[in-house]
């Protein structure tokens, strides 16, 4: 494992690995054991993207293990104003020890990588959110107590939530279910891969999709970027909702993951949020510790 860039790139052993150092890493942080794994260590953290639950976890991350996070917004960078990725990339991996980049295009993460001899961790593309689904694993694990064999079902559109949750299930060894409009299916390639794999069902038939599931999933109907678009987004998606008719086919026990930010009464009703809270903000706190596996895994 050299980078981070999709977990597709990943074997389901190395995810495996990535969720055990991350739960030995939340042991340790929260009984006080000194992280002093990056000392010494800087991370570059591009945003192209604004993000709140990514720069926090990853630079308070960086922090605990004992390193230096450098946050670099596009305003910051000659990137913003036309310096190829490429020169960019050999001119940072002359300087820091690690790139961290949220942005719209994956290919400018995978060039990265490829100029670059440093790692990089794709923070957010359009494509993919790897760093995301690290944690989502991490939480279905510490709720549930294994993740072979638990369905889970994803409600809303088919993007790079969808994308990623497809692909670390999977290999995870979940079941993994998409309900979604037909305009809006996931990466085709993807779901071509997932069904030589491994248990995938598509369907614009929200009830079956849920249907014995242990875990409903959901995000926002409008992505940043697509603000232009919300109000067709919201005809798009009506009905793609995680509420009490949704619950109530799924496991009596069924938990209920939301990556944030939450338009309540829009893809989940405040009654199932509030229900759900806990295991949800579990999720959020879980981008700190799978992402310092990440770090340590990468960097240390």
């Amino acid at each position: 494992m050299k980078h981070l860039l999709k977990l597709g790139d990943l074997s389901s052993q190395e995810i495996f690995e990535l969720l055990e150092l991350a739960e030995k890493l939340k042991y340790e942080q929260k009984n006080n054991i000194p992280q002093s794994y990056l000392k010494g260590k800087t991370l570059g953290m591009i945003f192209e993207k604004s993000s709140t639950r990514t720069r926090v976890s990853f630079e308070v991350g960086m922090h605990q293990l004992g390193g230096y996070p450098l946050f670099l917004s596009s305003n910051d960078l000659q990137i913003g104003r036309g310096e190829p990725v490429n020169d960019t990339a050999r001119v940072l991996s002359r300087m820091i020890d690690g790139i961290m980049i949220r942005t719209y295009e994956q290919q400018e993460v995978e060039d990265l990588a490829k100029y670059g001899s440093i790692p990089v961790i794709n923070g957010l593309t359009d494509y993919a959110h790897p760093c995301q689904v690290l944690a989502d694993l991490l939480t279905i694990k510490e709720h549930k107590g294994n993740l072979d064999g638990i369905k889970i079902c994803f409600v809303g559109d088919g993007n790079n939530m969808a994308n990623s949750i497809i692909v670390g299930c999977i290999k995870a060894g979940m079941k993994v279910a998409i309900a979604c409009p037909e305009t809006n299916q996931p990466d085709s390639e993807i779901m071509k891969w997932a069904n030589e794999t491994g248990n995938l069902l598509v369907t614009d038939d929200i009830l079956s999709a849920a249907k014995d599931s242990d875990v409903l999933y959901t995000d926002v109907w409008a992505s940043m970027g697509q603000e232009d678009e919300a109000e067709e987004r919201k005809k798009i998606f009506k009905g793609y909702q995680i509420n009490d008719e949704l619950m109530a086919v799924a496991k009596e026990d069924a938990m209920v993951l939301h990556c944030l930010p939450a338009h309540r009464e829009e893809e989940i009703t405040a009654k199932v949020f509030e229900e759900h809270a806990d295991e949800i903000f579990d999720q959020a706190e879980n981008r700190l510790h799978a992402q310092k596996a990440v770090l340590v895994k990468l960097l240390g």
